[in-house]
């Protein structure tokens, strides 16, 4: 069957982009969506154009026993599944004391609780299988710093980075765990396009990214096998501060 990679949220912007950048590569692809079900069917359709497999799996991540669900019906699917990126999350503006439970539920669940699970259960299956696989975590460049304005998204990034360290030592030698810590590279929704340009100037490079940043940083963390327990920031310079 080849490589088979497995994308959460892999319907629409970063994960879309990291979707077709690895079926491009001969990669199939099992891709989680919610909500975007007509963009993931349009994503589905572009992969298949490159001559590999993709299914869709549908899954609410705020949900633990989807999310767990999830991870059987994918395994079930693609045995020979190499590769994780746990790339869902949901972004949300909020400080400390206007985060109420349930906002402060769903974020955790799925900013966290969800990629915690989806690693535990590839790693227990490659174990079985004795096969190599390799974790990829999309974080935040906001990890870099006490970001309040959107505490609990920060809050549950910082937390998947140091599980993404932790779980590197812990997993070795069968198991890799890396993360890539985006920065300017998509306007969120809350931001317009003026809005997003002009964060640029508090940057060193001056400049706004794009996804094919986020894809050769992939491509590197895939082909370096001697690489784990990484996190790479993918922001202009961002995190060293304005």
């Amino acid at each position: 069957m080849g490589n088979s990679a497995f994308i959460t949220g892999g319907a629409k912007r970063i994960g879309r982009s990291i979707a077709l950048f690895l079926a491009q590569k001969g990669w199939n692809i099992a891709l989680h969506y919610n909500r975007s079900e007509r963009d993931a069917e349009k994503t589905l359709q572009e992969i298949e154009t490159f001559g590999v497999e993709c299914s869709l799996f549908k899954a609410d991540l705020s949900d633990v026993r989807q999310v767990n669900n999830l991870a059987e019906k994918v395994i079930l699917k693609y045995p020979d599944c190499s590769l994780l990126i746990n790339n869902a999350s949901i972004f949300k503006r909020a400080h400390f004391l206007d985060t109420d439970d349930d906002m402060f539920l769903k974020m955790f669940n799925i900013n966290y609780y969800t990629p915690f699970i989806l690693m535990q259960k590839f790693s227990q299956n490659a174990k079985k299988s004795n096969q190599q696989f390799h974790i990829i975590n999309i974080l935040d460049t906001k990890i870099s710093r006490n970001h309040t304005p959107y505490f609990m998204y920060s809050l549950t990034k910082k937390s998947l980075a140091d599980l993404t360290l932790m779980a590197a030592r812990d997993l070795g030698p069968q198991v890799r765990v890396n993360g890539i810590c985006p920065g300017l590279i998509l306007p969120s929704a809350d931001s317009d396009a003026e809005g997003f340009e002009r964060m640029k100037e508090n940057i060193p490079l001056k400049m706004t990214g794009n996804t094919d940043y986020i894809t050769k940083a992939v491509e590197f963390l895939i082909e370096n096998s001697f690489v784990t327990g990484e996190i790479i920031y993918i922001d202009g310079g961002e995190h060293l501060g304005s």
